[in-house]
């Protein structure tokens, strides 16, 4: 493939001074007045409220007319397949993308040759132990090696002799162990003791500019907000594909160390940008911190009350919308959803459908087409799963 070289920035001069015009400036840390980042790559690990930043991506980009690195045909880069740049819909050497944020396994030398030179790059990451509960949960009907697990609580036989179940080149294996490392693209079946794993942990250090945590959520997302110079109406949100309360599988102290020990790699990766979290909350400042969650959290309740008709999420039996269905894993139907207010105000309708507006469907609004995504729908439903 020819090689043509990208702008430094695709960040059109008229949209940073139509921003600029329009009073979208903000405050950075040092107090001094910022022009929005609008280059960005987030990298959507798996089961980290990732769709709920992706929300938020869209929003902005939408709003501000960015250009979108799509994948052509299905929602994500045809993973668990490394990313490649031919994967995204309509690529040309040379091309300007602003934001890529779709599910892939990353590629740090693909995406960086997609991207301009300035692009922001963001991840984020849950606990291992929670995240490998919530992955067992959702992605069993796709994971042969789980349909041999036996009894009622299948996560904690799993656990009682996990290498009695696993194989590491199982279909779909790798939403077994070490999901995390995975999909940043490293092996997550090698030695936890190697030496290489602080490498490559150093390596997410070095090519990462935020590392938010699922577990810390509002205050991620005022430190992304500080990183990429936007206003607090540019991360306002409502948590997408939660599930109800009773596919949840509780840890007991003990599960949760086995599950924290099976996936070592994402643990020590965990840990790592743990600490790295609090050193940029503690650099941000610590009482400012807490000021910016309360009115995160202020206003967010606020659009909730303006937007859901009954101020929560209900199950998929209850959601009256189609447009308002979110995907639902195979076999199952625990994702919860949202109903929209009959009656919104003409200044808030238009954002209240776009918070709520499932993943695909709002990929759909972008225009991309999603016939594979589709296909797989229509089939599930014809055979009932």
């Amino acid at each position: 493939m020819t090689e043509i070289p990208i702008p430094y920035s695709c960040s059109s001069y008229r949209t940073q001074a139509r921003l600029s015009a329009s009073g979208n400036s903000s405050q950075g840390s040092a107090g001094e007045k910022c022009l929005p980042k609008l280059n960005i790559m987030f990298m959507k690990t798996h089961k980290t409220a990732s769709s709920t930043i992706l929300n938020i991506l869209f929003r902005f980009g939408e709003k501000h007319h960015l250009k979108f690195a799509f994948p052509n045909g299905r929602s994500d880069f045809y993973y668990p397949s490394f990313f490649d740049r031919s994967q995204v819909k309509d690529y040309q050497p040379g091309i300007c993308f602003n934001i890529i944020c779709n599910h892939m396994r990353f590629q740090y030398e693909e995406v960086r040759k997609l991207l301009p030179a300035d692009t922001i790059f963001v991840t984020v990451l849950r606990d291992p132990a929670y995240l490998f509960e919530s992955s067992f949960r959702y992605f069993w009907g796709i994971i042969p090696l789980t349909w041999k697990v036996l009894g009622d609580d299948k996560l904690a036989e799993f656990l009682r002799d996990p290498w009695h179940y696993y194989d590491p080149n199982g279909f779909n294996a790798h939403y077994l162990q070490n999901l995390l490392f995975f999909d940043l693209g490293y092996d997550n079946n090698m030695d936890p003791n190697s030496p290489l794993v602080e490498q490559y942990i150093r390596e997410i250090d070095a090519r990462f500019n935020l590392v938010m945590l699922l577990e810390f959520f509002d205050e991620s997302l005022v430190l992304l907000k500080d990183l990429l110079c936007w206003e607090l109406e540019d991360i306002l949100y409502f948590k997408l594909n939660a599930r109800k309360g009773s596919s949840v599988s509780r840890l007991t102290k003990e599960l949760y160390q086995k599950a924290t020990v099976w996936n070592l790699l994402d643990a020590k990766l965990y840990q790592y940008f743990n600490t790295t979290f609090w050193h940029k909350v503690e650099a941000y400042g610590t009482a400012r911190m807490a000021k910016d969650v309360a009115r995160l959290n202020e206003e967010n309740e606020k659009m909730k009350s303006v937007c859901i008709d009954g101020g929560r999420p209900v199950d998929a039996n209850s959601i009256e919308e189609s447009a308002m269905q979110p995907w639902q894993p195979v076999g199952e139907k625990f994702i919860l959803g949202y109903n929209l207010k009959k009656r919104i105000n003409k200044k808030h309708r238009k954002l209240c459908r776009k918070m709520l507006t499932p993943e695909i469907q709002y990929l759909s609004d972008l225009g991309v087409n999603l016939w594979i995504t589709k296909l797989w729908g229509w089939v599930r439903m014809f055979l009932k799963w």
